[in-house]
């Protein structure tokens, strides 16, 4: 299922990328701004004198594409949630082994005296 769900984010970010590129395309409507800028041009010579309503339709449903998509994900991302191998529980966590500590006993033995030390007189 996770599978799944990593592609159809892919998918998903695949036609956000294509919804922001087909409103840049579309022209404004006092035809100047960004949208004669960004290939509103180009696109009346690709679609002939229908490309408003071509651009248009074309988000429309690339903008449903989108809605669907996402709220799929949503309910994918929830079933796998309850009902993936981690059943609502933590996850365990296991501690490092622990030193047992004896009552008045030092916490570390001292270190032996070099061998270069001068003896004692």
């Amino acid at each position: 299922m996770s599978t799944l769900l990593t592609i159809g984010v892919l998918i998903l970010i695949f036609v956000s990328t294509i919804v922001v590129l087909l409103v840049l395309m579309q022209r404004a409507k006092n035809d100047g701004g960004v949208g004669a800028a960004m290939g509103g041009g180009m696109a009346e010579a690709t679609f002939g004198a229908e490309t408003t309503n071509v651009l248009s339709k074309a988000t429309i449903r690339g903008s449903i594409i989108f809605f669907v998509l996402g709220f799929l994900l949503y309910l994918g991302y929830i079933y796998n949630h309850h009902h993936g191998t981690s059943n609502g529980a933590a996850p365990e966590i296991s501690a490092p082994a622990a030193i047992p500590a004896t009552p008045g006993a030092p916490a570390a033995t001292p270190a032996p005296a070099p061998a270069s030390a001068t003896p004692a007189r």
